[in-house]
């Protein structure tokens, strides 16, 4: 045996030792999984049945149709079968002719050039089209239905690409021959990596862990902790003007996530940009729920709000504020400006809400996940833990976009064995909240399936709270291709405000990336414009102006004209601790 040989040997011995014991610990972290309601891993029995019925019917009223269904896809199998049969008979493999758009799963050269990866990609494709064609076949009861239908057949579309599959994927296979396997060694460490830190859960990575500290070198702006409860932390931001608006700016951020998003990095921070426009800017941080807040609902989120409010004022000396809401703290925001409204409290000078929703009479892409199956199985992990626990809503929100968010990075990871990628803005996505079970259960079953606060109204407080109730100067900002909060539906709800001074931007680009989207970078544009609320949002985009680059100077404008005087500007006192505070370090359990 040569000198390389033994190498050799010896490197595969200790790979197949490491796989041994790694076999052991994911088989031990797999069985330390919590059992879950069977509601939260899947649709009920009555979307299977509705769709056996859907498909029996058209079988017995339309055979020619399944028929028809069948021979298709038949006939296109043998005709790839064939295709395939001949070029290897021949020994000659002429590249197709590509028609189908293009998709980045199948970038790989071998997906054109080798017969046997063109055969099982041209093969998944006719899969694919096939089943979505039944699908879209049935004769199903409502648009509902077929919402789940549809999504349930894009999940298992996407669950079956070849990609995801060793022995089909050509990347993690020629990455396995150069490394001599050790991308498959790499790749199983990664995925018992993930199981073990989500509790059994298999929850991809999608960043890198270690590469970020809030506080350290994201998260970085310079503040203090002015004011703490149980529920929040407000942090007063330093300014970096000499002069400021009178009317100080308030920031209520998600819960679902953590409010850094608005402070990523110095180049993309809205927190240092809003203080560099000569803002007295607070944020609220809140708290990450453990089960002691199982009973905490959205009354309590409303009246943090007003005692947020109360401190700033009090801090500041001002009689109004201006505030803005992000998601699903715009969504509360909106309540409380009612609930202001009816008890003739105008401390609201003006309000700013990022993609922001209010009425849910289309529930979109969620249409599968608000449906009384899955929320009873949510309602079930509640009474179970008192939370609905960050996991779950991780994993839910993902396979809206499977591809993206599940499959593409599970084959990097588990696959090529490649570690996540040291990316801010993934790393806080992956930085999940737990949320109070009441008030999960008050947002799911009042507003969302329910949409009482477009409707007869949401109560809180003894008051009937409505969206017409929402009458003070408002600008709601919406991004183009948000799959979260859809800007129809921002812009659906805003149209129903009672207020007389609306104003709504479009970004470009999604939920995210379409709201941290500073100046300078030119990457998306926005709309401005369109004053005409009393049609549809088609008409409103008619009439709007599409502008180059970010959103934020138009909406600086807007909140500038509101901001009052300028004075000397106002610094935090010593506060009970440095910014970012100490609630944003609590990791969900």
């Amino acid at each position: 045996m040569t000198a390389a040989e033994a190498a050799s040997a010896r490197k595969l011995a200790e790979n197949i030792e490491r796989i041994e014991a790694l076999s052991h610990r994911l088989m031990n972290a797999l069985t330390g999984r919590d059992a879950h309601n069977p509601g939260v891993e899947g649709p009920g029995a009555d979307l299977y049945v509705t769709a056996a019925n859907a498909w029996m019917k058209t079988l017995t009223e339309q055979p020619t149709r399944i028929i028809e269904q069948q021979v298709n896809f038949w006939g296109e199998t043998l005709k790839n079968y064939a295709k395939a049969q001949y070029s290897l008979a021949k020994g000659t493999f002429t590249l197709p002719e590509e028609d189908a758009p293009a998709d980045r799963r199948f970038k790989n050269p071998l997906w054109q050039s080798h017969p046997y990866f063109n055969f099982v990609k041209k093969q998944y494709l006719i899969n694919a089209e096939a089943m979505k064609h039944a699908a879209d076949g049935l004769e199903l009861p409502d648009d509902t239905a077929r919402r789940r239908v549809g999504w349930l057949t894009s999940q298992i579309i996407d669950m079956m690409a070849p990609t995801n599959f060793l022995a089909t994927n050509p990347d993690a296979l020629e990455k396995a021959i150069e490394t001599e396997g050790e991308s498959l060694v790499k790749g199983l460490e990664n995925l018992v990596r993930d199981v073990e830190r989500h509790g059994g859960e298999m929850i991809v990575s999608l960043a890198d862990r270690d590469a970020f500290t809030v506080g350290e070198n994201i998260g970085t702006a310079e503040g203090r902790v002015v004011y703490r409860t149980p529920l929040l932390e407000l942090i007063q931001y330093n300014p970096t003007t000499d002069k400021v608006h009178e009317i100080p700016l308030l920031i209520f951020p998600p819960w679902i996530n953590k409010f850094y998003i608005l402070d990523l990095k110095p180049q993309n921070s809205l927190i240092r940009w809003l203080v560099g426009q000569g803002h007295s800017l607070f944020v609220v941080s809140w708290k990450n729920p453990d089960t002691s807040y199982a009973d905490i609902g959205m009354e309590d989120y409303v009246a943090a709000y007003l005692d947020a409010m109360d401190k700033v004022r009090d801090l500041t000396g001002q009689r109004k504020l201006n505030v803005v809401g992000y998601c699903i703290a715009g969504t509360t925001l909106s309540l409380t400006l009612a609930l202001l409204n009816k008890r003739g409290d105008d401390r609201v000078n003006s309000a700013s809400f990022f993609t922001t929703l209010t009425d849910f009479s289309d529930q979109g892409e969620f249409t599968t996940f608000l449906q009384h199956d899955f929320v009873d199985g949510i309602e079930a992990e509640i009474r179970k833990y008192g939370l609905l626990k960050a996991p779950l809503m991780s994993r839910t929100m993902s396979f809206l976009r499977a591809n993206d968010l599940v499959w593409g990075p599970a084959i990097r990871s588990y696959m090529m064995g490649e570690a996540p990628p040291a990316f801010d803005l993934l790393y806080w996505n992956g930085d999940s909240t737990n949320l109070p079970g009441k008030m999960a259960m008050q947002y799911l079953r009042g507003l969302c399936q329910a949409n009482d606060f477009a409707g007869e109204g949401f109560e809180l407080f003894g008051q009937k709270l409505r969206l017409a109730d929402v009458q003070a100067p408002l600008c709601s900002v919406a991004c183009e291709s948000d799959h979260i909060a859809p800007w129809t539906d921002c812009w659906r709800g805003v149209a129903q405000m009672g207020s007389r001074d609306k104003t709504f931007i479009l970004s470009e680009s999604g939920h995210v990336a379409g709201i941290v989207n500073p100046p300078g970078r030119d990457k998306y544009g926005h709309y401005t414009g369109g004053k005409d609320f009393g049609n549809d949002p088609a008409k409103w985009r008619e009439s709007a102006r599409m502008n180059m680059g970010s959103w934020w100077p138009s909406w600086g404008e807007w909140l500038s004209e509101r901001g009052g005087k300028l004075i000397d500007a106002r610094h935090p006192d010593e506060g009970l601790a440095p910014a970012p505070g100490n609630y944003v370090h609590e990791k969900a359990l």
